[in-house]
């Protein structure tokens, strides 16, 4: 193959593919220029006048060629979809690579899930590489379905796909020197792999310790101060622009020349109908171009930034030696795709995969299709304790962001049980154990996913991905919680205590094996069904009911052991004593 691209190159032989008079955006010298463009063997063989040079022949008059985009850091549990169909649904839409994530599925089943994805992720054409998860479960304050230690990780390195150590948002097992943090970050460092901040709410000590680590980029900095301060260490912003995460216009007038070299674009967690519909990392160059970032530097951040951050040294770029990932665009502002190529393959054209990979391609097994189990739940077991109080901490959901307010507000008791209001939009939230049946079950108020009657439930719920409930009423959240058991995990909608709706996740509770197809139909009933008991909710509540569990990001959470304060790291009680 070497041979043949070298001879390709010289034009000895002709190539395999060449694009003619294509404007070539350039991400090394921030340029674009027009030239013609060899392919041969999978990898771009050279620039310059290559006419009458290709077996087959593309006119790229008035047209640009651009890298294939490589996704920074994104939870493929997160679409609800296999690889296979993530795969599917992302190639058409210029994602010919991504940093994967499995900390989802891990914390379910841990090894198990791990090798389950990246075997599945083995049977399509796009390269997706897996950071190892460094926090299972996240922190010793709930409880999993796994635990993985440094060595139980360590052997998973010698997989090539395997790509570096997954964020780290364990920050105190950092500070405090854990024995076994230190083992993975030092496993990952000697092995010369990428390792994963996770700096949500970091002081600069904080910010200095994990560079200090050789932790080398953050996903959740989402201002521009911490912007700056992270390039200045040395370590990689992966600007996230997601379903629920959308940070890049806050972080946009810190962007520039001079340090886009250590920023790159993620995506971190995207629905579905999300991907499907409106895309992945163009979405994030079209929105920073349109408000005002140079075209070339954001489809830099996109392409070869990530690539660097990763040591995909073969990728990112158009250029001679590199990887022939790329796609063809019509414009540098709406990044309108027109076709997607693979090694040199089209794979995409108009929006539309070429060759779909069945789903059914890799089927799920054993523990990863039997992950729910939790006891019979009762009224009395999602009681709240108000201990005498007519005062208490509530979680308020925000939209667009995965950080949680921290109020505390009067609310209403009854029999010094707090009793639900909503036309004050205080709601009962609940977390249950389900991975071993241990009994826990935690319960506190929410505002701000404004239901006005019925219940929400899911296994969805990161990062542990216990049971997660809230709802207007009791008895709604415990129809909700029933129909979740029998379907062995999903998302759950009930009202009058019957189930509207639900999408059955039978792989770990998070994914499912089955055609994109069927699963965006569910949705856009899940969606409807939304309508009816949260009419003027705005945003996606499965996904904001989702993070509400996540006790590393700022600033109240709920886990299956309590109510969890960040300020304090430490679980406090939902009632507070009157003043």
């Amino acid at each position: 193959m070497l041979k043949q691209r070298i001879r390709a190159a010289s034009k000895a032989v002709r190539s395999d593919l060449v694009i003619e008079d294509i404007h070539i955006v350039d991400v090394f010298t921030q340029e674009i220029y027009t030239a013609d463009v060899a392919v041969a063997e999978g990898c771009f063989v050279g620039i310059g006048d290559y006419k009458g040079q290709g077996k087959k022949k593309i006119n790229g008059k008035d047209k640009f060629i651009i890298p294939g985009f490589v996704d920074a850091h994104a939870h493929i549990e997160s679409t609800l979809v296999t690889p296979v169909e993530y795969s599917n649904a992302s190639l058409p839409h210029g994602i010919t690579s991504v940093i994967a994530d499995p900390h989802e599925i891990a914390n379910v089943c841990g090894i198990e899930g791990i090798k389950f994805m990246i075997e599945n992720a083995s049977h399509v054409p796009m390269d997706i590489y897996f950071m190892l998860p460094s926090c299972v479960p996240a922190t010793s304050f709930e409880n999993s379905g796994a635990i993985l230690s440094a060595d139980d990780l360590k052997p998973l390195y010698s997989n090539p796909q395997v790509a570096g150590l997954a964020e780290v948002m364990d920050f105190p097992a950092v500070l405090n020197a854990d024995p076994d943090m230190l083992k993975k970050l030092e496993h990952a460092d000697s092995l010369g792999k990428t390792i994963d901040g996770h700096g949500a709410g970091f002081e600069i000590d904080q910010l200095n310790a994990y560079a200090a680590a050789r932790i080398r980029s953050d996903h959740e900095c989402d201002t521009q101060k911490g912007l700056i301060d992270r390039a200045r260490r040395g370590i990689y912003t992966l600007v996230r622009e997601g379903t629920v995460c959308r940070d890049l216009l806050k972080m946009l007038p810190a962007i520039n020349e001079k340090n886009s070299r250590m920023l790159c674009f993620s995506t971190d967690d995207k629905h579905l109908d999300d991907l499907l519909v409106n895309g992945g990392l163009n979405i994030n160059v079209r929105l920073a171009v349109e408000n005002g970032l140079d075209p070339v530097t954001a489809i830099q951040m996109a392409t070869l930034n990530a690539a660097r951050c990763y040591r995909l040294d073969n990728k990112g770029a158009i250029a001679p030696g590199y990887i022939a990932d790329f796609s063809i665009v019509d414009d540098l502002e709406t990044i309108n795709i027109e076709q997607v190529y693979k090694d040199g393959k089209l794979v995409a054209e108009n929006n539309r995969i070429i060759q779909r990979v069945d789903p059914g391609v890799c089927p799920p097994r054993g523990r990863l299709v039997t992950s729910i189990h939790i006891p019979e739940i009762t009224a009395a077991d999602l009681a709240i304790d108000m201990e005498g109080s007519t005062t208490a901490r509530v979680i308020e959901v925000v939209e667009g962001s995965v950080v949680s307010n921290h109020l505390v507000e009067p609310v209403d008791v009854q029999n010094n049980r707090f009793k639900i209001n909503v036309g004050k939009d205080q709601l009962k939230i609940a977390v249950i154990e389900r991975h071993r049946n241990l009994g826990n079950i935690a319960v506190g108020i929410i505002k701000g996913l404004k239901l006005k009657q019925g219940a929400i439930a899911t296994t969805v719920a990161h990062d542990s991905h216990n049971l997660i409930v809230v709802g207007t009423s009791d008895e709604d959240m415990i129809a909700a919680i029933e129909a979740v058991r029998a379907m062995q995990g999903g998302i759950v909608i009930a009202d009058k205590g019957s189930i509207l709706k639900s999408l059955k996740l039978e792989v770990a509770g998070l994914i499912t094996a089955r055609h994109a197809n069927e699963v965006m139909h569910d949705l856009s009933m899940l969606k409807e069904s939304i309508g009816m008991i949260a009419p003027q909710c705005r945003f996606n509540p499965f996904l904001a009911l989702s993070f509400m569990s996540l006790v590393v990001i700022p600033w109240l959470k709920i886990c299956d052991q309590g109510v969890f304060d960040f300020k304090k790291f430490s679980f406090v009680k939902v009632p507070v004593q009157d003043m």
